[in-house]
């Protein structure tokens, strides 16, 4: 891998706004009295009163907004689909494009670490109670957060070498910059959190805490059981971006490659697959575009870099001599039709499911694999759990929302306990 590819893999795909092209989009907001855009943000960031004040030159206000409401702030204004909530919802839309509620936010977050802002800050008197956080992900991040904020003892345990989850392992770069997400972390680190990082957790481990969250993610790659899915050369969409974003010169992302699947992930692979120098990159889909889930800008930016799309199809047999070298597919509505391509690399974006969680008793677990919690978060006994592991793989900013709403229900298990 050349040096310019690993350059393009790592640099954002889009130009951040600069005071002035913030100060501008922030001047086209039509500062409505009951702000639609508010109330679509499932975390609460409240878009309307950051927007409302950059618009009067209050950098500062509108960062404290940000970062009160939103422990993840910085990854939010990255990954949402702001199409289909806070942008989806502008009032401007229909008379003009809606405002760049996600550029605007980026820009405040970059002035946050510019001018090394700390916003939230842990109490001077730490309470008694001490919590345990299972997973490194969106979820267990903003818990943490919560918790720390009102003066509780957190420890997050988390297998890998970095905290982040899905936002560190599973987000191309140039969507995504790792900064960013250090950046979030670092904030919550500041609060007191800590953090175990290369282990995985035991029983014994949970033993002292007076409550545990369960913010695990999903982990485990839906696989088809087609002929060939072991030979070198097929992976999972989880496993492809982990390695190319942990090897980076290292990893050799393929030659020509097929990536199945059509949603956000499956877009990142193919991105990934393209800035890392692969000459032939293909999405299969079985649907229609129209059908699918992935955000169309996304979509559209990895078209520009020469990504090609087949719909109508999926692969029924990965076949090659000791390594994958031939993908034939059959058509999804089109039964009669056939296709045969070659391909050294074949990557299934088709989806996650939760790991098997044998450390805690009896956890009610649904027919997908998530564990079934109520709606405030609680599991069992001082279990609670939050984020994809419990709603089967949604967005961060969902994870966020139901991570907040956990942790203010633990506070509350917490002060009935009297710690």
């Amino acid at each position: 891998m050349s040096k310019v590819e690993l350059k393009g893999y790592m640099e954002e795909a889009e130009r951040p706004f600069n005071l002035r092209t913030a100060l501008d989009e922030a001047n086209r907001c039509l500062v409505c009295y009951d702000a639609p855009c508010s109330k679509a943000c499932p975390a609460g960031t409240d878009p309307a009163r950051f927007i409302r004040a950059l618009k009067f030159r209050n950098v500062k206000g509108g960062i404290e907004t940000i970062r009160e409401n939103n422990p993840l702030g910085g990854i939010c204004a990255k990954v949402c689909p702001y199409d289909q909530l806070c942008q989806g919802a502008c009032s401007m839309t229909g008379i003009d494009k809606p405002i760049r509620i996600g550029k605007i936010q980026s820009f405040l977050i970059e002035q946050e670490e510019a001018f090394k802002m700390h916003v939230v800050k842990a109490p001077a008197e730490k309470k008694e109670g001490k919590v345990a956080c299972i997973g490194a992900g969106p979820a267990s991040l903003t818990c943490a957060r919560e918790l720390a904020k009102a003066g509780y003892s957190v420890t997050i345990f988390e297998r890998e070498q970095r905290a982040g989850g899905m936002a560190s392992y599973g987000i191309v770069p140039s969507r995504l910059p790792q900064k960013v997400v250090d950046h979030d972390i670092q904030l919550i680190a500041d609060l007191g959190v800590q953090f175990v990082f290369g282990h995985e957790v035991k029983r014994e481990d949970l033993e002292p805490f007076d409550a545990v969250f369960v913010g695990t993610g999903l982990w485990d790659a839906k696989i088809p059981s087609i002929e060939g899915a072991g030979l070198p050369g097929v992976y999972s969409a989880v496993d492809y971006l982990k390695k190319a974003g942990t090897e980076k010169e290292a990893f050799h992302a393929g030659k020509t490659v097929i990536v199945v699947g059509l949603g956000d992930v499956a877009v990142d692979c193919a991105t990934t697959a393209k800035l890392l120098g692969a000459e032939d990159v293909r999405i299969m889909y079985r649907r229609t575009i129209e059908e699918a889930p992935a955000d169309m800008d996304e979509l559209k930016y990895a078209l520009s870099l020469g990504v090609g799309i087949t719909t109508g199809f999926y692969p029924v047999s990965a076949k090659g001599n000791g390594k994958l070298e031939i993908v034939e597919a059959a058509g999804f509505r089109d039964k009669e039709a056939k296709m045969t391509l070659s391909a050294d690399t074949l990557v299934f974006a088709t989806g996650q499911k939760a790991e098997k969680l044998d450390i805690l008793d009896d956890l009610p677990i649904s027919g997908k694999g998530t564990i079934e919690a109520q709606e405030n978060g609680f599991v069992s006994g001082k279990v609670f759990a939050a984020g994809d592991v419990v709603n089967g793989g949604q967005t961060v900013v969902q994870a966020v929302a139901d991570a907040k709403l956990t942790a203010a229900e633990i506070i509350a298990y917490l002060e009935k306990k009297g710690v």
